[in-house]
Order: structure tokens, then C-alpha cells, then sequence
């Protein structure tokens, strides 16, 4: 091959460097071979995978934001037989490859790149190792800090309990290819280490429980119309509402119940009873402002925004409980005036706690 090269260059009159060169570019190196055909690619159609998640920890939960923070240590075990060896051969009955170096470099066999695909960022990879057995059996596990975003429920806020979600896909697979089932085995263990460690339940949350779901997804994620097949890990938590109660809630209808206190006053006493009223709603107010930076940007009302309000528009009526009674006054019924100030300071409670169990039951209740 090289004289007929040579040949068809010396009739070009080309340079003896370009001749070298491009001997050198054509001519196949002795030791390259090319990579094992298929090896990429599912072993069996369709693949089953057999996943599991174990939740080692929950690091925060950001209602403004929807988001939540947690260590999550994945494990995902398949068959290949492709990847079978003689363990007399290889003087072992399991090869591991762990750490970024050795599964980037050293592991060639074909792995469910399973992709959390409510995810925000990149996530922090702590730990990943690949475990191949002497008959094809691999497992994968890989330790991850991630930032996971889902809609939450918030309307019975405090009271409320969420239910976040991890959503996960073998990436680039549909379920003819790849198809996740739940692992029970690993289940049934993250069930036992959140019973046994308390360290999972965050500040103002408790863990109720989790569940792991394997199901088949129609959205299109790879522009095809073929179903995918979804990994679903849901955390149930409940929230500790004693706090707000506690610093929010019972402080807010005491100082409404403080602010009554007008109906005891002279009727015809509009300064007094202006002072008294208005001060209620200043601090109604203030509180507005306290509650709002803990709360995300929603269009709809929760029960505390629905208390809150109730309270302000409650405060705002007895103002004009008063300046109707000045009015009646001036007009020489002042003897009505104070029947009906004697009615409003029953009617005020009434009203007021009948609305606050209306909400609980409508808010709490209802979602």
C-alpha cells in the first residue's frame, strides 16, 4: 500500500513532509481496536431496573420558593450479561468501580443514567460506585445533596401537610428500552431508618411517611410520543404549627379581643374609642408585613392570610360601630346609641370566632 502511496505523491511532486505526514494519517496503527459493538446500549428490550432511593437526611424546606434540600442515596441493580466474567480468570466474584475517576474512565459497560427531573442545579455528586458479580448482575449506587422542586399546598398554612416529590427517568430511554421498578428491599430499609433516626425531621416539620412508586409517564420528554417510565419517591411532612399559633395566631385574636374593650366606653367618647380602634389596626397591620416575607407569592388566600384579614376588616367595623353612635348622639338618641352598643358586644364575638371556625373548617378541612 505505501509504494502505491508513493507513487501517486511523487507524480504530484509533492514535499517529503506532506508525504510522511500523510502516510503517517492513513496508515492504521497496529494496537487500536474498536470499542465492543453494543455495549452502550439496554442489554434486553425492555431493561428492568430495579431502583430504590434511601433518604439520608432532609436539609431544609423552602416554602417562599417551593423547594427542598436532601441527601438521597440512589441504588439501581440490573442484569447484563455482557458484562459477565470468570471469577477464577479475574481472581474475584466482584468488580467494583467506584469514584468519578474510575466510573468515568474504567467502567465501559452500559449504566441507567436515571436523572431527577424536578431538579434545580446540578446537585452535589458525594459518593458514586458501580458493582459488577461474576453472572452480569450490576448495581449502582450514588450518594447526592439535591435541590428538588414541587408545587406545595399551602392554603390551611399552619396546619398544613406537604407531600414532596422526586421524579425520576432513565435518561434518553423510553419503556420499551428501560423499564424502573421499586426496589422493596430498599424501601422497607428507609422506612426503618426514618422511624429509628429522628435527625430527618427538620425544624417546624415531622415526618409522617414515605412511599416509592415505579408508573409509566406520558409527557414527552424526549419529543416522541412513547411513554416513559417514571421512578416516584414521595416524602409526607406535617408541619409543627404551634409556632405560628403560639407568636401569630393567639396574639392576633387577643389583641381583637383587647380592642373590644370600646364597647364598654361612653358612647359619645369618639376619641377614646378612635384611639383604641386604630391602634388594633396599625398592629393588624404590622403583622401583614411580618407574615408576608414567610410567604410565597401565591394568588390564592391561606387561613392564616384569610385570619389576618378578617381580623383587620372586624377591627375596621367597630370604627364605624363608633362613628355611627357619635352620630346617633348628636342626633339626641343616645339612649339607642347604648342598646346598640350593648348588642355589639355580643354580636362582635359572635360574628367574629363563628368566621375563624367557618375558615378552619373550610381551609384545614377542606385540603
Amino acid at each position: 500500500m505505501i509504494p502505491r502511496l508513493l507513487r501517486i505523491f511523487r507524480a504530484f511532486a509533492l514535499p517529503p513532509v506532506w508525504v510522511a505526514g500523510l502516510i503517517f494519517l492513513v496508515t492504521p496503527l497496529g494496537g487500536a481496536h474498536a470499542i465492543e459493538a453494543g455495549m452502550p446500549n439496554p442489554p434486553a428490550s425492555p431493561t428492568v431496573v430495579k431502583v430504590g432511593v434511601f433518604l439520608a437526611d432532609i436539609l431544609d424546606l423552602d416554602e417562599v420558593n417551593e423547594t427542598f434540600q436532601v441527601e438521597l442515596i440512589t441504588v439501581a441493580e440490573w442484569d447484563d450479561p455482557r458484562l459477565a466474567f470468570d471469577p477464577a480468570v479475574e481472581g474475584t466474584e466482584t468488580k467494583l468501580f467506584q469514584g468519578q475517576t474510575q466510573f468515568n474512565e474504567v467502567f465501559a459497560g452500559w449504566w441507567p443514567q436515571l436523572v431527577i427531573i424536578n431538579e434545580t442545579g446540578a446537585g452535589d455528586t458525594s459518593a458514586i460506585k458501580i458493582e459488577v458479580r461474576a453472572d452480569g448482575r450490576a448495581r449502582f449506587l450514588e450518594a447526592r445533596n439535591v435541590t428538588l422542586e414541587t408545587p406545595m399546598k399551602l392554603q390551611p398554612f399552619p396546619f398544613d401537610r406537604q407531600t414532596l416529590e422526586a421524579r425520576m427517568v432513565a435518561f434518553g430511554n423510553d419503556s420499551g428500552q428501560v423499564l424502573l421498578e421499586v426496589n422493596e428491599r430498599m424501601l422497607g430499609a428507609t422506612k426503618e431508618y426514618a422511624m429509628e433516626n429522628g435527625l430527618l425531621n427538620i425544624a417546624q416539620w415531622r415526618l409522617l411517611k414515605l412511599d416509592m412508586e415505579a408508573r409509566l409517564s406520558n409527557q414527552r420528554y424526549y419529543g416522541e410520543s412513547k411513554p416513559i417510565s417514571e421512578f416516584l419517591f414521595t416524602i409526607t411532612l406535617q408541619r409543627e404549627s404551634a409556632s405560628v399559633v403560639w407568636k401569630v395566631i393567639l396574639p392576633l385574636i387577643i389583641l381583637v379581643l383587647l380592642m373590644w374593650s370600646i364597647f364598654w366606653m361612653e358612647v359619645d367618647n369618639l376619641s377614646d374609642r378612635l384611639n383604641v380602634a386604630f391602634i388594633g389596626i396599625l398592629t393588624i397591620v404590622a403583622y401583614q408585613f411580618l407574615i408576608e416575607g414567610s410567604m410565597p407569592r401565591k394568588s390564592y388566600f391561606t387561613f392564616t392570610d384569610t385570619v389576618l384579614l378578617y381580623s383587620f376588616v372586624v377591627m375596621c367595623l367597630s370604627v364605624l360601630e363608633s362613628l355611627v353612635l357619635t352620630s346617633m348622639c348628636k342626633a339626641g338618641h343616645k339612649a339607642a346609641a347604648q342598646r346598640v352598643d350593648h348588642v355589639a358586644r355580643w354580636a362582635f364575638p359572635l360574628v367574629y370566632f363563628a368566621g375563624l371556625t367557618l375558615s378552619y373548617f373550610y381551609y384545614v378541612i377542606r385540603y
